[in-house]
């Protein structure tokens, strides 16, 4: 039990590590025999390309990943369950039974959430969000954590729907927008994938081995994960475990590279003349809808005129995965509900899905300098020679009147790190494994680390240069997620506050279903405590935001002042709108106990993630007026 082990700060542990290879091919044995051939039944069938998406956490024993940065984007399942007193999938560890494991490699995320109820007919595929973008602030970023950028806080917020996928985990038929489907962790529930129509803000370029597409602008793009298992993560296919269709939207609606994750290249991740960029402070309007073309989302910024789409289609090179072979089909997508009910949820994920408003964190330190150099070198796609694995002080703070020294580096043949922390009751502690593939819920090392400057990164064989303004690390590189909870999302000064050294807020109006009409009903969920060592996700203790060591968790609040509208002559003087981050100075007028909003361990289902109980939609009540959508 993981739960013995000394709370001492940063104590030391000298232990033997398995090398990977070995660890991998143990996980690989215990699954059922997969293999990647195309069988002659499926004459459309696509096999993947040995760099591929189709493990968008990057941990395949047999196919190498376009964008292996990108697991802080993908889908953070939940893991199997215990069934009729018996473990029904292979485990080896503690770990293993509850939360997901990726080729023995933890695979966690940090996604505070706001989930939108309704009984209404559509609003389960068909909506409308408003949103006003937030602004830097017009200094520069400090790498003292003092001056921040947007990128630091969150690299991808996003909105989320559950989608049908008869090729997605439990490998049952789906119809299309229908409430026949269930999602509620029984053998019988519909295949289902899990939609996130994701935002990138700039600063940190490239995206493929960063949170940024551009310096300047922000840009979108959807996002469809899958899971390749039979109920409950039986015969989990280890060589394609979470596949991901990914597109930027874009002015002409058609994808700059292959979405599907047997075909994505370096031209899927690297945007291009016609993907949608949006401006900070722009006020943009969001549709999501589900023709019979396809599920399709359009962003549409109201500052510039300037309007983006992505349909989700056979088409556009969207593909689902053969769970036994990784093969691909063209696929059209659709969603998979037709009603926005409290149980209409994605069966396999953590969060529980639905209508949901998010913000992916923990993925940034800020460091004074870097140390332990991890050059990126994948030729073809992206060669990195300035980057590294282990931030030294910054967040990581001083250590005998020095800055202190991060986690990392790694050696990749063994999978030995140094310095592997995880959480502590009072902060980071040694983590019981100095191994990355071990399981265990540790950060191994702050990679991948940006140094700040101008360096030259060569993509798809062609020189560029690009500028990091701050010593950036994304916690992406050996693990997913800053595990010891001590970076930039963690700290109270960070966040939206009033003050002129952080961003502005994202201000947040709707969802709006088809006929214009707020949802009546919410419920705010987080699964940060499934990413949290001393959570136990099988009776809830210490699944807490924020986690116990955490300084701080950001969370949702409104405000009805004057002047603080998603955009001029959209809402009336007084409407609610949604804000993200703390407390901001002379605008929040409501923050629902702050961090203590989320709720509790939902145990029944997955005690990784908490959730509060299901509420009137305070947009809408509590003295905020009635809202309708513009008719814009």
């Amino acid at each position: 039990m993981q739960f013995r082990w000394s709370f001492k700060r940063r104590s030391t542990w000298a232990l033997v590590a398995a090398p990977v290879l070995a660890l991998a091919s143990l996980s690989v044995a215990a699954a059922a025999p997969a293999t990647a051939r195309v069988t002659a039944g499926a004459p459309h069938a696509v096999a993947p390309k040995k760099v591929s998406e189709v493990d968008c956490n990057g941990w395949s024993p047999k196919y190498k990943p376009v964008a292996f940065a990108h697991r802080e984007t993908c889908v953070d399942p939940r893991g199997p369950k215990k069934l009729n007193g018996k473990w029904a999938a292979p485990a080896s560890s503690y770990n293993d039974r509850g939360r997901f494991l990726d080729n023995r490699h933890y695979v966690g995320h940090d996604e505070p959430s706001v989930k939108f109820i309704s009984s209404a007919a559509g609003s389960g595929n068909t909506m409308t969000y408003y949103m006003k973008m937030p602004k830097d602030p017009a200094k520069p970023p400090t790498n003292n954590g003092k001056v921040v950028k947007y990128a630091e806080l969150s690299v991808a917020p996003w909105f989320g729907l559950p989608i049908c996928d008869p090729g997605s985990y439990p490998q049952n038929p789906c119809t299309p927008d229908s409430d026949t489907n269930t999602g509620s962790g029984l053998p019988t529930d519909a295949g289902s994938a899990f939609m996130e129509l994701q935002f990138y803000p700039p600063g940190f370029a490239p995206f493929l081995d960063s949170a940024s597409c551009n310096a300047t602008k922000w840009c979108t793009a959807i996002n469809i994960d899958s899971l390749e298992s039979e109920f409950n993560f039986v015969n989990l296919n280890p060589n394609c475990e979470e596949p991901v269709n990914f597109a930027y939207l874009t002015t002409n609606g058609k994808p700059g590279g292959p979405p599907g994750p047997q075909t994505a290249d370096a031209s899927t991740f690297q945007p291009g003349r016609r993907t949608l960029f949006m401006n900070s402070g722009d006020v943009i309007k969001v549709a999501i809808s589900d023709p019979p073309t396809g599920f399709t989302t359009v962003v549409s910024d109201l500052t510039t005129g300037q309007t983006g789409r992505m349909t989700a289609s056979a088409g556009n090179g969207f593909m689902n995965t053969n769970y036994k072979t990784c093969a691909g089909t063209p696929h059209t997508f659709h969603a998979e509900y037709s009603t926005a009910a409290q149980q209409n949820q994605v069966p396999w994920a953590a969060l529980e899905g639905g209508v949901l408003m998010q913000q992916e964190i923990g993925h940034s330190e800020v460091c004074a300098s870097l140390a332990n150099k991890d050059p990126i070198n994948d030729p073809g796609l992206i060669v990195d020679k300035s980057t590294s694995d282990t931030c030294v002080g910054g967040n990581e703070g001083r250590s005998h009147r020095r800055p202190a020294k991060g986690e990392g580096g790694c050696n990749p043949r063994t999978g030995v790190c140094k310095g592997a922390t995880t959480e502590g009751t009072t902060g980071p502690i040694a983590c019981p494994s100095n191994n990355f593939a071990s399981g265990q819920l540790c950060e191994y090392a702050d990679g991948i680390c940006l140094p700040q400057g101008t360096r030259t990164v060569i993509v798809g064989g062609k020189a560029i240069r690009e500028t990091s303004p701050v010593n950036l690390c994304g916690d992406n590189r050996f693990q997913n997620g800053d595990l010891d909870f001590d970076g930039m999302s963690y700290q109270p000064h960070t966040w939206p506050n009033g003050s002129s050294n952080v961003p502005t807020s994202f201000r947040y109006a709707g969802p709006f279903d088809q006929s214009g009409h707020t949802y009546p009903k919410i419920q705010f969920e987080t699964d940060a405590p499934g990413s949290a060592f001393l959570c136990n996700v099988f009776n809830g203790n210490l699944c807490v935001t924020p986690p116990v060591g955490a300084k701080f968790y950001p969370f949702w609040t409104l405000t009805n002042k004057k002047g603080q509208n998603v955009g001029p002559g959209l809402f009336p003087t007084g409407a609610c709108v949604w804000n993200f981050g703390n407390v901001i100075s002379g605008v929040t007028t409501r923050n629902f106990g702050r961090a203590a909003q989320y709720g509790t361990p939902d145990v029944a289902r997955f005690g990784g993630t908490v959730t509060s109980a299901v509420k009137a939609n305070p947009e809408i009540s509590g003295g905020c007026p009635a809202l309708t959508q513009p008719k814009s």
